[in-house]
């Protein structure tokens, strides 16, 4: 056999293929007081399969901590109860909000910390905040070792219904979202609802917009629910909320799950609705929008133009605007008007691999995808939403004179 394969040259030689299918689980629990010691949620998923305590550093999210001082107080009051399970062996406090994906220093530190208290590729991190926290630990987590078990903590509405429960991890990096970043599932989700009532009601609000987003294109009953639940959400019904995550969440799963591309090797990716211009936008504003309120307006852009395409029908575009503006979004911001905003068209593209592909509206819980846009029709929906600002202005400013 050596002298056969000795005989035959480059040429000759026969392709070797190379096949690998990788099945990956996780859970995701919804749980009230995660770090109070008679909970042992935590602790049981550490222990889970293992003869031996798990090593363990925590990564919280700085904004945290004004409204729950006591957090690393407990977590360190739990490690010690659960220690048959548990070792932590370091906390470390970061900062929140996108400034956690901007600073390249961040993502070095935690991988400084996991080499100097040894984490294996056995330990453990928990990621406890917001989603650009999350984002930021998760690739932190992914490359050190390539590899260690990632338990999310997530904080806000929509690290709890939408980016926290997926398989991505990023930051930014050369004025692009996103730019750098792995396809890392976690070990487990745990979603904690006493993080949510400390929320400002910007960041409760937000969280909302990525559940429009999946009902959209995923589910017209999920998005009635929404409507019927708007002065619920408005004025912060705990009850309501958490069945919006739920639901949320449960699409998002679904989608990885079955779509046949959990790890977007094509050019599809149609839980990114309205995030063209979003992702754009956020960057524009210097982040001064948060997420979600990026993802409204994006989605109001993306919308309108499925209605001037012809596409969606003028009930429908209207009861999607109706919605949004009931919520308490904005879906106009001056920046819509700089040339820029289209640069996030071929970033998109090119975050996408090859192809564009945007996700449009043909109805309500029904999307399509297309592969070219009409730039002056996109500038004629900017306008319309423009003028639809101003007059949702006037008609707040004279109910306050009334």
């Amino acid at each position: 056999m050596i002298l056969d394969i000795q005989r035959q040259t480059d040429r000759s030689l026969q392709t070797i293929h190379q096949r690998i299918s990788v099945t990956f689980g996780y859970e995701v629990h919804f749980t009230k007081g995660l770090f109070q010691l008679d909970n042992p949620l935590l602790a049981r998923i550490v222990a889970a399969g293992e003869n031996t305590p798990k090593q363990a550093i925590a990564i919280v999210d700085a904004g945290l901590l004004p409204y729950h001082q006591e957090l690393i107080a407990q977590l360190t009051a739990y490690a010690q109860q659960h220690s048959n399970a548990l070792r932590l062996a370091a906390v470390s406090v970061v900062p929140g909000g996108e400034a956690a994906k901007n600073d390249p220093q961040a993502v070095e530190k935690i991988q400084q910390l996991i080499h100097q208290t040894g984490l294996c590729r056995h330990s453990y991190i928990l990621a406890i905040g917001g989603g650009a926290v999350l984002d930021m630990v998760g690739y932190a987590a992914a490359t050190a070792h390539r590899g260690i078990r990632l338990i999310r903590v997530p904080t806000t509405v929509l690290a709890q219904n939408d980016s926290g429960v997926g398989v991505k991890n990023g930051i930014d990096a050369f004025g692009k979202k996103n730019f750098l970043g792995t396809f890392a599932p976690p070990y487990a989700v745990l979603n904690d609802s006493d993080f949510l009532p400390s929320l400002s009601d910007r960041d409760w609000r937000s969280g909302i917009a990525e559940a429009i987003k999946v009902a959209l294109i995923k589910d017209a009953s999920f998005f009635e629910l929404i409507e019927t639940r708007t002065s619920a959400l408005v004025r912060r019904d705990m009850n309501a909320m958490q069945q919006l995550i739920y639901r949320c969440a449960q699409l998002h799963l679904e989608h990885i799950a079955n779509s046949g591309d959990p790890f977007e090797m094509g050019s599809s990716r149609p839980l990114d609705f309205g995030h063209w211009a979003a992702h754009k936008l956020e960057q524009l504003t210097n982040y001064s929008l948060r997420h979600g309120e990026a993802v409204a307006i994006g989605m109001a852009l993306d919308s309108t133009y499925s209605y001037l395409l012809g596409l969606l029908s003028h009930r429908e575009w209207q009861q999607i605007l109706h919605l949004l503006e009931a919520l308490g979004f904005a879906l106009y911001v001056p920046q819509m008007r700089q040339d820029r905003l289209f640069q996030g068209l071929a970033e998109f593209r090119e975050h996408l691999g090859g192809e564009l592909t945007l996700m449009l509206l043909q109805e309500i819980g029904q999307g399509i995808e297309v592969h070219e846009v009409d730039p002056l029709l996109y500038t004629e929906a900017i306008s319309i939403l423009a003028d639809r600002g101003k007059e949702v202005g006037s008609r707040k400013s004279e109910l306050t004179d009334c």
